[in-house]
């Protein structure tokens, strides 16, 4: 049986970031388009990141998905001075990913929020 899109990302993400996996470029196209601007198109670019992440911890969150497109909310900590909170964005076609996105904001504590919610939740 295929694995949906929303298992694919999700496994892209587990495998690149926590698993640090440089064989995870199998599941990108060869003509995989990057939109983070600090990383080159290509699959070789995340070959080559994967190994320069040492400091760095990986959470999935909330993963939705709508036809060929895949969104994950995660953290990253270790990306930068403060944890990270992420949407990653993906766009499949045929069971590979083609293109990504990254929208990336420092976490602020529940406690210093105007709410008191957390940015960043796990689903239940």
């Amino acid at each position: 049986m295929a694995k949906s899109n929303k298992e694919i990302a999700l496994e892209a993400l587990k495998r690149a970031f926590i698993e640090r996996d440089p064989t995870v470029v199998q599941l990108f196209a060869s003509n995989y388009k990057q939109h983070n601007p600090v990383i080159p198109d290509g699959p070789s670019a995340i070959a080559k990141l994967i190994p320069t992440l040492t400091a760095l911890t990986y959470e999935p969150g909330m993963a939705v998905a709508e036809g060929d497109l895949v969104m994950v909310h995660g953290r990253y900590t270790g990306w930068g001075p403060k944890p990270m909170v992420a949407v990653d964005i993906f766009r499949l076609k045929d069971g590979k990913v083609v293109e990504h996105w990254d929208v990336l904001q420092e976490e602020v504590p529940a406690t210093e929020t105007a709410s008191g919610n957390a940015m960043f939740t796990k689903p239940d």
